[in-house]
């Protein structure tokens, strides 16, 4: 039994981005189509008479379930940086999650980390960041997150930056990974070490409200070869309890 239980072995319905009365240049729309080259996910364009420009509509089947302005996906995807969140240059404190992106929830995901892919991967990061800000907003229930080796908190000063906020919140924050690090007195965390798969292999982040009314979050991937992750994104209450119970009965 391992995290991989958590991640569905198939997609179910057939989605699409379509991005809708583009006036952005040609390459914005290669990045987008590159961003989800890989996903069982179409990128298309259409021109809507009297419809507005640059929007992007996410389709289930035939029903649009969400839309972004293409600037929203510009600056969260296609014309960010994954240094910036590394560096703290880009914090917690930027724009939210686009609306087309956070709709993919449930959908199984294979992404490409760099030199593979230079966009791919900052899919997970977004929804990492964007969980980490749910957990202080709510300044309150779990908080759980996965670092494969746990020093790799204070090798990345923005990733340093936001778990010394979680901790130093009313957030009950614990953190995985092989154990090659301990906190200092001023970051009050719970620290998992191990080195099983779960460990070596995983990136979770989980947000469990106290109030079962708030809005709950976890996100699990397996990197399943080098700098390839497989994995999922949900906000459903029921499916992130049963991560978070996992993981603390597991690890």
């Amino acid at each position: 039994m391992s995290l991989r239980k958590f991640i569905p072995a198939e997609q179910t319905d057939d989605y699409s981005l379509v991005v809708v009365n583009r006036t952005s240049p040609q390459p914005l729309q290669n990045m987008l189509e590159g961003v989800f080259e890989h996903q069982q996910i179409s990128v298309e364009e259409d021109a809507v008479p009297e419809g507005d420009e640059d929007v992007v509509c996410l389709f289930r089947e035939t029903t649009c379930i969400a839309t972004s302005p293409l600037i929203d996906l510009q600056n969260a995807v296609l014309l960010i940086n994954s240094d910036l969140f590394r560096t703290g240059v880009h914090g917690l404190e930027g724009d939210d999650i686009p609306s087309v992106v956070k709709n993919l929830d449930d959908i199984p995901f294979v992404l490409r980390g760099y030199p593979e892919s230079d966009k791919e991967k900052l899919l997970l990061i977004i929804l990492s960041r964007y969980i980490e800000r749910l957990s202080l907003d709510c300044d309150g229930g779990k908080h759980r997150a996965s670092f494969q080796r746990l020093s790799r908190i204070i090798d990345e000063r923005g990733t340093h930056s936001v778990y010394k906020r979680l901790a130093n919140s009313a957030v009950d924050t614990h953190v995985y990974g092989i154990p090659d690090w301990e906190p200092s007195s001023e970051i009050d965390m719970t620290l998992h070490g191990g080195r099983s798969e779960d460990f070596t292999d995983s990136w979770f982040v989980t947000h469990l409200p106290d109030d079962e009314t708030e809005p709950h979050a976890a996100l699990v991937a397996i990197e399943i070869r080098p700098r390839v992750w497989e994995g999922v994104w949900t906000f459903d209450p029921e499916r992130v309890r049963e991560i978070d119970r996992y993981i603390e009965r597991e690890l």
